[in-house]
């Protein structure tokens, strides 16, 4: 069993947000892989899922953004994963739009979703994919920015990138962090 986790907030005022990135790749897992309805357990919805023999749980936290850690913590916590087995997917404003990072550990990087999950966690040995949805434009509030929706110009990129984060984390599951990260570390979305 392996966890992937979107962070986003729930509700329809945050959906199609800049924020909410990680709630449409884990959509589009859905759509490919799932098995059977979502349910709601852990402080979130989950979807079990599976590709090539793997079971996979998909998580949306429905905590709100600052608090998907908790929700994390309890899945983790019922399958007794270790935290190489759990990717969690979220935006970035300091990436360009179209742009996928996958790292294996690191700092929450100023996202504060990956920063409850660290910290709640205890470890930031956490794989993590992050999409691109900036830069901020000057005088624009970084909060505002990442509440508001893509432009219409925008959505092209956002759809191609979801759809390639998806292929990312399901590469992840497959054949591993290392693997996953020289293939789409380099990738844009046009």
């Amino acid at each position: 069993m392996k966890l992937i986790v979107g962070l986003g907030n729930p509700g329809r005022r945050y959906e199609a947000t800049r924020h909410n990135i990680g709630f449409d790749v884990i959509a589009e897992l859905a759509r490919r892989y799932a098995n059977g309805n979502p349910k709601t357990r852990f402080q979130g919805e989950t979807i079990d899922a599976t590709w090539d023999g793997r079971s996979y749980l998909l998580l949306l936290p429905q905590t709100f953004m600052n608090l998907s850690g908790s929700s994390v913590v309890a899945a983790r916590d019922f399958y007794q994963l270790e935290a190489a087995d759990i990717l969690v997917v979220c935006d970035d404003f300091n990436l360009p739009l179209g742009q996928l990072r996958l790292r294996a550990r690191g700092s929450a990087g100023g996202q504060k979703g990956l920063a409850d999950i660290i910290s709640r966690l205890g470890t930031d040995q956490i794989p993590r994919l992050r999409l691109g949805i900036g830069p901020v434009p000057p005088a624009w509030d970084a909060v505002d920015f990442v509440l508001g929706k893509f432009t219409r110009s925008e959505r092209p990129v956002v759809d191609d990138v979801v759809q390639l984060a998806a292929n990312a984390a399901a590469e992840w599951g497959n054949l591993g962090i290392q693997v996953a990260m020289n293939r789409y570390n380099a990738k844009t979305s046009s």
